[in-house]
């Protein structure tokens, strides 16, 4: 009687762990399943920067005295700062309806940029971030920051923003240099990366997309980001 009764506790004992054992693989099948994904996605993306039209050189500097904010055509009558996360989603939307806009105020110098490029989604943003800001020595910052958000994955800290993954997105725009490779590598804009993302509480950013235009915060009306609704903003300053 007893040996039976073992027995059967051993076997429920093997049925409880066999069942555990099966959820546990499901739940990171599940996981490994939705990175890959994720991962195959972005790097599906990198076609998108095939014969990328890399656009002219536009000097940058780091302006201590805006938050250590990336300065872009200064002394415009108009200045729009744009705080953002690489890895941010909405930050993309923000891109695709209005970057061309912003590229071409820039370019034809009818605004100064202020670009803050945040990083409190992760390593990854810091990462990105650092990229980014190498690529401001280049002069090419306004195309590795429009290559970030074409090849953006769907999910955050996905493990796509790795040195050798921001390292192709440079080499698909031209940015092959040593000083480029060394920058992305080494970490070397870590110093402007942490004092950008440390001058939020200043200017009471506290998510992103943020954007000030003349230093006023600029509050979208629409559900999206009307590129309508915003140039009409940039416009009445």
């Amino acid at each position: 009687m007893s040996k039976q009764v073992k027995a059967k506790s051993g076997g429920d004992h093997f049925t409880r762990w066999l069942v555990i054992g099966m959820v546990a693989l499901v739940v990171i099948t599940g996981v490994v399943f939705s990175i890959m994904s994720s991962t195959n996605k972005a790097n599906e993306s990198f076609t998108a920067l095939k014969n990328y039209p890399l656009g002219a050189q536009v000097a940058g500097t780091i302006d201590p005295a805006q938050g250590s904010g990336l300065v872009l055509n200064p002394g415009a009558n108009v200045k729009i700062d744009l705080w953002e996360d690489p890895q941010c989603p909405i930050c993309r939307t923000f891109e695709e309806s209005n970057g061309a806009y912003i590229d071409e105020l820039v370019r034809t110098k009818k605004a100064t940029l202020v670009y803050h490029v945040l990083s409190f989604l992760g390593d990854e943003s810091i990462r990105a971030a650092n990229a980014a800001m190498c690529a401001a020595d280049e002069g090419h910052y306004l195309d590795f920051h429009k290559a970030l958000y074409i090849v953006q994955p769907a999910l955050e800290n996905s493990g796509f923003f790795t040195g050798p993954n921001l390292l192709k997105i440079g080499g698909y725009l031209g940015l092959k240099s040593k000083s480029f490779t060394d920058c992305v590598t080494k970490g070397s804009k870590a110093d402007v990366v942490k004092a950008q993302e440390d001058a939020m509480p200043t200017y009471k950013v506290t998510g992103t997309p943020t954007i000030f235009i003349n230093n006023k915060l600029w509050v979208r009306k629409s559900s999206n980001f009307d590129p309508v609704e915003f140039r009409l903003a940039v416009e009445a300053g």
